[in-house]
């Protein structure tokens, strides 16, 4: 409360990214409360984070009290297409706006949203994936993350920054762009339900697995970390559970009742595939009390939803 009385201003949060996938849950979260008493924000949809002047402005409108950087290039086949591209998005982009926020004095808390993709081909004996794993990218994505997050951390030793690194296992949930392996599955199975495509379902290599966490319980544990997190750590977000992408198949495929036959489509296999991944987000519970929350099942009905409802 002021010394009035009054109410105190929400403070400002910045949010790169803000109308992505990830983005809109951010929203929708910080407008429930979830994170304290702080405003969302986000820059103009024509904002590009390559522009330095046009982060510049952005930064020195806004004055925000804590920013959390999602904004990247995220597709990793596209990194592969055009890596120039992806650094400059996602490596320079981040230095645009470290340094946008230097020049409006900003001493606030920054959140960057790395990714567990930094961690290349993990040998089985070393799952689940810890904070001490060296990380060893093996795709332009995942080098750009974790240069970036790097320049975040080199900030906060020598600028004082207060500043944390997430990197995030898959997450997935309503709203991911069919692009993405679960939602592409989803769509096939919805459009065999509804009669719309014959029971084939074309997939790329099904038998990986993966550490999956609903969209919704990531953003919880971003909103964690910005409360409690303490500064100049990074931190794994992960459920912990390993799945393969066939048996999350197999459970749409009963959630909709249908049978299929799968066939492989080899445009859909990708370079550098790591077999098997999980991690741990024991460092994270441990400073936060964080841990996801919404059963599996749940995920997978909310995502053939929203694939039913676009078609």
């Amino acid at each position: 409360m002021s010394a009035a009385g009054a109410p105190s201003a929400p403070r400002r949060l910045l949010v790169t990214g803000g109308s992505g996938f990830v983005g809109r849950y951010v929203e929708a979260a910080v407008r429930a409360g979830h994170f304290g008493d702080y405003e969302f924000h986000t820059p103009d949809q024509g904002w590009d984070i390559r522009d330095a002047e046009a982060v510049n402005r952005a930064v020195e409108e806004l004055r925000p009290h804590a920013v959390l950087h999602l904004a990247a290039q995220s597709f990793v086949p596209r990194s592969f297409e055009d890596p120039r591209e992806t650094f400059e998005i996602n490596t320079l982009g981040t230095l645009n706006l470290l340094q946008a926020l230097k020049r409006a004095g900003f001493d606030g808390r920054l959140l960057y949203i790395s990714s567990g993709d930094v961690y290349g081909q993990v040998d089985e004996a070393q799952m689940p994936v810890t904070e001490a794993l060296m990380p060893a990218p093996r795709n332009p994505y995942a080098v750009s993350k974790l240069a970036a997050e790097q320049l975040c951390l080199q900030w906060q030793r020598s600028e004082g920054l207060d500043a944390i690194v997430l990197r995030p296992f898959n997450h997935i949930g309503p709203g991911q762009g069919r692009q993405f392996v679960l939602p592409a599955l989803a769509s096939q199975v919805a459009a065999i339900a509804q009669g719309r495509q014959a029971p084939v379902i074309d997939a790329g290599d099904i038998d990986t697995t993966r550490d999956f966490t609903d969209v919704r319980d990531i953003v919880a544990a971003y909103a964690a970390a910005l409360r409690d997190g303490e500064s100049g750590q990074l931190y794994l977000v992960a459920s912990g559970v390993e799945r393969k992408v066939r048996d999350l198949l197999e459970a749409m495929c009963r959630i909709e009742g249908v049978q299929v036959e799968v066939r492989q489509d080899p445009a859909k296999l990708r370079r550098a595939e790591q077999r098997r991944m999980v991690g741990s987000a024991g460092a994270l519970r441990a400073a936060t009390g964080w841990a996801p929350r919404i059963p599996m099942e749940q995920t997978l009905q909310d995502i053939l939803l929203d694939q039913r409802n676009q078609s």
